[in-house]
């Protein structure tokens, strides 16, 4: 296997290096610790230490999704393939994710301040700056989170337990959360490995080899029970339908599985995680930037993509403004470039 966008080094105990080269130098290096895993637990394929664990942050949303499907709440509440798109979703914030967002939340009875997510600016810089035009604030709408959040709610509704508290490790909701990713990972989490998010849910750190895996059992199916096993299936046709909702126009996860055509999900999170998964290859994904930078772990999950196989000349086209960004200065000078380490 090789790729366009590497050649990736040969799979062993150090990590792989993103450069960033400022005209013939190279400015700065980034090390990720990477690995493929395939839907019985072999590992494929693996760059650095994947045993050490890290937080998934929002790279394991499909796992956070999986309580709403498998339970009934997302067919009680009427989900479209959009709005289960948006239950695992990093959104920009542009009108197409909050509009949609309100209606469930709408069609629900659950008003927007009920959500506990908290408001930030939209990651779009169009939407941000036609909210600020406009003299307003961001609302819990405009938070990347809020379609998960919706999700949690709607979760809670069908449950029928309280709304307030749960984001709380021991509220219902929470405690359903957890048992699905402990169950699809295979990794049951200590005390000290449970965070709190920047949306404040839990977050729980885990081996990178535990994400992987979870990733390769809900895309095989492997290991889950049948009902589970429906529930992620349909998350990640509800993805593949529906890009636009899990991140927005411009951003890598939508471009990504755009480009990908079906052949893979794929989904970032803070501080240099990504996950990724395909159905095609029966294999599960995840990396980790060790310096949490987004630049470098986005042109790593290209570039094992790519190493893969899963991304054709097409799919390379459109990705490369992003796995290989050029650097330009303010007056539009190229000054550099971001990619691979060359090989050895």
């Amino acid at each position: 296997m090789s790729g366009l966008f590497g050649p990736l080094p040969v799979p062993g105990s150090a990590p792989f290096i993103v450069e960033v080269r400022r005209g013939a130098q190279v400015e700065s290096r980034h090390a990720v610790v990477a690995i493929v895993v395939d839907g019985d637990g072999k590992r494929v394929a693996a760059w650095g230490d994947a045993d050490a664990s890290y937080f998934p942050r929002s790279s394991n949303k499909a796992l956070q999704a999986l309580p709403l499907l498998e339970t009934g709440a997302a067919d009680a509440a009427g989900l479209s393939q959009a709005e289960i798109a948006l239950a695992g979703a990093s959104h920009g914030g542009e009108s197409g994710h909050t509009e949609a967002v309100a209606a469930w939340l709408k069609r629900i009875g659950v008003a927007p301040e009920q959500l506990e997510c908290g408001a930030h600016w939209p990651y779009n810089e169009d939407s941000a700056r036609a909210l600020a035009r406009a003299g307003q604030l961001p609302s819990n709408l405009h938070n990347n989170c809020s379609g998960k959040h919706a999700g949690m709610v709607t979760l809670a509704r069908h449950l029928g337990v309280p709304l307030e508290g749960y984001v709380k490790p021991d509220h219902p909701v929470q405690r359903a959360v957890t048992a699905a990713i402990e169950d699809v990972c295979g990794h049951r989490f200590a005390p000290d490995e449970i965070g709190v998010d920047g949306c404040s849910m839990p977050t729980m750190a885990m081996p990178l080899y535990n994400l992987a895996h979870g990733f390769a059992k809900c895309i095989t199916g492997n290991g889950l029970a049948p009902e589970r096993a429906k529930a992620a299936k349909r998350f990640a046709q509800a993805v593949i339908a529906e890009p636009f909702f899990i991140a927005g126009n411009g951003r890598f996860c939508t471009l990504a599985m755009q480009a990908g055509r079906g052949r893979f999900i794929v989904k970032t999170g803070a501080e240099g995680v990504y996950t990724a998964a395909s159905a095609e290859l029966g294999v599960g994904i995840a990396l980790k930037a060790l310096d949490g930078t987004t630049r470098a772990a986005q042109t790593a999950i290209g570039a094992v993509l790519d190493h893969l196989g899963l991304l054709d000349d097409a799919a390379r086209e459109m990705l490369q403004p992003m796995v290989q960004p050029v650097m330009s200065n303010w007056r539009g000078i190229r000054v550099g470039d971001i990619g691979l380490a060359p090989v050895a």
